[in-house]
């Protein structure tokens, strides 16, 4: 890895790094405990998980190689070093750096195991009348045989930095498309129950904690390169505050939580995070 040119600077890009980590770590986490409380999975998206491990493994692919793996960091310099790294290497007197930091691995290997845990979820605790649709099921067919294609055009000549960009598109794109079934059936329900709205609070922390650490590391480099030079780092953290936004919305401002029952709601207006801090011997309105 490359030497920085500010040590304050470096210690922001860790700090905002691994703050991003710690926030992705813990969004999965509350729609785990909330699933368990409530033995269901009523009012959370089934399509919104498979999109979602798909977006994650394409991420944790595109991550790790870029990270781990010398011959693709070398064709990454090849391709974004040109004159402009050459310029700011000769004139602060480091080497350029890779746009991927360990936290990011981190991120993506813990991404990819809590979806299986929301998959395992699904299939062991009530689930009403959901399912997957065919739409998700039908793009997540067509994104992995394009994955196996492109994997297949790659080989003979090596070109693994293009391969991992396709994973990087694949993310993006499921990014921008994976929150839509949620978001819809949000909509649909006018509530937001069974959706736990921490996942959105900590996804929002973490984007913004993301692009922070990416202008950091392009201010002590004095170059936007790592910008354009991973994209779809950039496009997850706008795509992710973009749906946070509209999650927002509809928890706080459009579908606040009931005080009585509603018809196809679900029968359980409480948090289970927040009220587990609840004296036991406190009365319920059902």
């Amino acid at each position: 890895m490359a030497s920085w040119n500010s040590i304050p600077l470096e210690i922001a890009y860790q700090v905002l790094g691994w703050t991003a980590f710690i926030a992705w770590t813990f969004a999965p986490w509350p729609q785990v405990i909330l699933n368990f409380r409530r033995k269901s999975v009523v009012g959370f998206n089934f399509d919104f998980v498979l999109l979602n491990l798909t977006k994650h493994t394409s991420y944790l692919i595109y991550n790790a190689t870029l990270y781990f793996s010398s011959d693709v960091q070398k064709q990454y310099f090849e391709k974004y070093g040109s004159k402009e790294l050459q310029y700011v290497s000769e004139k602060y007197g480091s080497k350029e750096m890779i746009p991927v930091a360990a936290n990011d691995v981190a991120f993506s290997t813990h991404a990819v195991l809590l979806a299986l845990i929301h998959l395992l979820q699904i299939a062991i605790y009530e689930r009403g009348s959901q399912t997957f649709s065919k739409v998700s099921i039908g793009i997540v067919s067509v994104v992995w045989f394009t994955a196996g294609v492109c994997f297949f055009i790659a080989l003979p000549t090596h070109s693994w930095l293009w391969l991992i960009n396709i994973f990087n598109s694949i993310q993006v794109v499921m990014a921008a498309i994976k929150y839509t079934p949620q978001a819809f059936m949000n909509f649909k329900r006018k509530s937001t129950d069974g959706f736990s709205i921490y996942i959105i609070c900590f996804n929002f922390t973490g984007s913004v904690a993301n692009f922070m650490q990416m202008a950091v590391q392009s201010i002590d480099q004095n170059s936007w390169v790592n910008f354009y030079g991973n994209i779809g780092k950039i496009l997850l953290s706008l795509v992710s505050t973009f749906y946070d936004l509209i999650f927002l919305c509809q928890h706080f401002l459009l579908y606040p939580a009931r005080k009585e029952n509603v018809p196809g709601k679900i029968n359980e207006e409480k948090d289970p995070l927040i009220d587990s801090f609840n004296q036991p011997d406190h009365s319920q309105n059902v």
